[in-house]
């Protein structure tokens, strides 16, 4: 009998104790979300200061009139307020499950939500983003931003005298390929249907004759002779060094944060037009053939009398990151020939932030 008493007391006891605890567990984390609401006001008041030091910094600048200014601070007040609103009565209805269920049937989470505010993101670089601390907070408005070129396609040249179907270069055999970095700058405040595009490209402009033909230089000029071997292979590779420089057309839309704002153009129509300028960095021929049952493969570089100034015409239509891309030299190809030659090309580009 004194067993079972004790039992039952022992019982009691550790039932009283789970219900002390389980009081305490739901007290602690009603403590936790009262601190998680007052750390959600500050937290909106702190962001409602930042963008009121933006706007008061473009209306310094002259970038916004009074009036501008006065709107976006009532928009931002108003914004936050809504914020603190919505963010707080989350919690509240959190509080006044866990006093109404206990935490252990409210199904509640006390955990923050680890969203990162927008002030602490700084940008991306190569599709990774970075954070940063409150003291390197992302720019209101960013004009600028950096693009990878890639191009390739179909390479050959405009003949004084003649048309491309009668080129003595293989159609499908000559290509180009152009790999660079390029800034696109927004040219008005408040539109981006404007950009100026800028950047450095390197550009491997290919020629392949025909009709078992390759080049030669005989000091005067540059010329194709028939070689006395059968030719596998016969091309000729201008490398330059190029500034182009384009003007793009196009909308956008525009996308506002907490205390940014940026204009999207990746899914968009787009138009450039534009030119280059640069320099020939080297001119080869690869030549490919059997000699006496044996391969041979002989890569000649020299100067082939070949201009050294290289400048153009270049433009592009797309949709996105991909465009069909087209440039012309308007300089010629080689520099003392009695017939001008000027290398044209086209393709398909890609522009990838």
């Amino acid at each position: 009998m004194r067993i079972i008493t004790y039992s039952i007391a022992l019982a009691m006891w550790a039932l009283a104790m789970f219900h002390c605890q389980a009081q305490e567990t739901d007290l602690e984390a009603i403590a936790a979300l009262r601190v998680e609401k007052q750390t959600i006001i500050d937290q909106e008041k702190d962001a409602l200061k930042a963008e009121v030091e933006a706007i008061n910094t473009q209306l310094e600048d002259g970038d916004i009139s009074q009036t501008e200014a006065d709107r976006l601070k009532t928009e931002a007040a108003q914004k936050r307020a809504l914020n603190i609103e919505n963010r707080v009565a989350i919690i509240d209805n959190k509080i006044a499950l866990i006093e109404r269920n206990g935490m252990a049937n409210a199904g509640v989470d006390t955990e923050t939500d680890g969203d990162i505010d927008d002030d602490d993101v700084d940008d991306t670089f190569f599709g990774v983003t970075i954070y940063t601390s409150d003291d390197h907070r992302r720019r209101y408005d960013r004009r600028t931003k950096t693009e990878l070129v890639f191009a390739f396609g179909l390479n050959n040249a405009i003949i004084e005298g003649q048309s491309i179907d009668d080129s003595p270069y293989r159609i499908g055999g000559s290509k180009f390929t152009e790999i660079g970095f390029s800034w696109k700058t927004r040219v008005f405040k408040n539109s981006n249907w404007l950009r100026f595009k800028y950047g450095f490209s390197f550009t491997w402009n290919g020629l392949k004759p025909t009709d078992n033909r390759y080049f030669v230089d005989t000091g005067e000029q540059t010329e194709l002779q028939v070689s006395e071997f059968n030719l596998d292979k016969a091309k000729l590779r201008l490398d330059n060094l190029v500034i182009p420089i384009h003007f793009e057309m196009g909308p956008s839309r525009r996308i506002d944060r907490d205390n940014y704002f940026r204009y999207n153009d990746d899914r968009s129509f787009k138009v450039g037009l534009g030119g280059y300028a640069g320099f020939n960095l080297g001119t080869r021929q690869k030549l490919k053939y059997e000699d006496n049952g044996e391969d041979v493969k002989e890569k000649i570089k020299g100067n082939y009398n070949t201009n050294n100034f290289i400048y153009g015409l270049s433009g592009y239509i797309g949709w996105g990151d991909f465009s069909l891309y087209c440039k012309y030299d308007l300089n010629t190809i080689f520099k003392d020939n009695p017939v001008d030659e000027r290398n044209i090309s086209l393709g398909l580009r890609w522009d990838w932030d």
